[in-house]
């Protein structure tokens, strides 16, 4: 591990120093400097934001198009962190690598006295056996690339503007968050020891029209629960299949089958009080011989206290089809849940931003993916923000993460640059 100075660090020493800034870190700033004693301070604006992002759409739009063409699994992203490292040293930011694995942090600290506040974007691309159409290769079809070059930009649009920034801006670059191991294995590191943020804030690729946001006070996605039920006799592997399917029954949803189907989904997260007010997603199949076989089972509910219940329920199933033993090894992955207060707040901004009928907000979770910022967001509160992807005209699909097809409008990058770098000058403030 280290930092912008390439000296060793522990592993809970992540950030030590980055509140000194550029300066302390032997840094040649790249932008403006800090202003000097007497200067006005002119805080960031809107207007200025975007002057300086239009001046850089055509350059993050290459760098997401490199980091496209070199896809890294979850946990290999050593490519992806080296780039991110040298644009954010380049513009002036106290960077820190092997955060976590290959997490990467930068630190940009403003001219003026505010608020400690961070911004996350994932790096990992989706291995075949998770997309959505019969892929065979590693790619970035989750938007991934578009989050890496999103939070680039944020960081180098302020970074211009740190003259007239208040505050600090904390950027966390994080690996693997298709294997939901990233944000614990940065958490665990430190990252947030030194210098912990008042709140977090994301963005994540949505299919919804490019120019448009989702915002999520309330909701977000739901966790994971995993179980295991062990049956055995000569009868074992019949009861198992049987139980599988008692089990399974469970589920109210199923997954899109169709493009109908998507854009029915898209609707309905949209909907108050409609059919994903109350969900299970469940999956159980059976496996083994004549003398034992196994049920295993995984599934999402919302809201997250029914996992008391459907654990119940799996068990009660289990017993009365005599059942050796049934195990849930861990407790469930926790629900990504934007919080009211936060998620309002980003709501207001952006409508005064980028226009009333452009954002439009979530109302019900997400049933067929989960998130690992859940667990930032279980240290300090912030926003998850669905950024429109969809180009006009085309299949929801290409713009549905995970499915092959799926081709974001690059135009999104821009937007969320602008959105994401106005955002953080605002909530950085005293």
């Amino acid at each position: 591990m280290s930092n912008s100075g390439d000296r060793a660090v522990s592993r809970r020493a992540v950030l030590g120093g980055a509140a000194a800034g550029v300066a302390g870190a032997g840094l040649a700033p790249a932008w403006p400097a800090h202003a000097g004693n007497g200067s006005a301070h002119w805080p960031v604006d809107q207007d200025s934001v975007d002057a300086v992002a239009s001046r850089l759409d055509r350059d993050l739009i290459e760098l997401r198009r490199d980091i496209h063409r070199h896809p890294e699994v979850a946990g290999q992203e050593v490519r992806t962190a080296a780039v991110v490292a040298r644009r954010l040293r380049a513009a002036g930011l106290d960077v820190t690598t092997g955060v976590g694995g290959h997490g990467v942090v930068g630190v940009l600290t403003g001219a003026h006295h505010g608020r400690t506040v961070a911004y996350r974007a994932d790096m990992d691309a989706v291995p075949p056996d998770q997309q959505i159409g019969g892929g065979t290769q590693l790619a970035h079809l989750c938007g991934h690339d578009l989050h890496t070059a999103i939070g680039v930009g944020v960081a180098e649009v302020l970074a211009r503007l740190r003259d007239r920034l208040t505050g600090t801006a904390v950027f966390v670059f994080q690996p693997a968050e298709e294997s939901l191991g990233g944000a614990a294995a940065m958490l665990d590191a430190g990252v947030f020891d030194r210098i912990r943020p008042a709140e977090i804030h994301a963005l994540h690729c949505g299919p919804i029209p490019v120019g448009r946001f989702l915002v999520t006070p309330g909701f977000g996605l739901p966790g994971q629960d995993r179980g295991a039920v062990t049956l055995t006799g000569s009868d074992a592997l019949a009861r198992a299949q049987g139980l599988a399917a008692q089990i399974a029954a469970l589920g109210t949803v199923s997954p899109p089958a169709t493009p109908a189907d998507l854009e029915r989904l898209v609707a309905e997260i949209q909907t108050a009080d409609g059919p994903l007010a109350r969900f299970v997603f469940m999956r159980a199949e059976a496996a083994g011989t004549v003398g034992q076989a196994e049920v295993r089972l995984s599934y999402r509910c919302w809201p997250e206290d029914r996992y008391v219940e459907i654990r119940r329920d799996v068990d009660r199933l289990a017993r009365s089809s005599g059942a050796a033993s049934v195990a849930f090894p861990a407790a469930p992955f926790p629900a990504m849940v934007c919080p009211e207060w936060e998620g309002q707040a980003i709501k207001r901004y952006l409508r005064q931003t980028v226009g009333r009928d452009q954002v439009l907000t979530m109302r019900a979770a997400l049933p067929f993916s989960g998130e690992d910022f859940a667990l930032f967001l279980r240290r300090v509160p912030g926003s998850f923000t669905f950024l429109g992807v969809r180009s006009p005209g085309a299949a929801i699909e290409t713009s549905y993460p995970h499915f092959v097809a799926f081709d974001p409008d690059e135009r999104a990058i821009g937007h969320g640059v602008r959105a994401m770098a106005g955002w953080l000058a605002r909530r950085t403030r005293p």
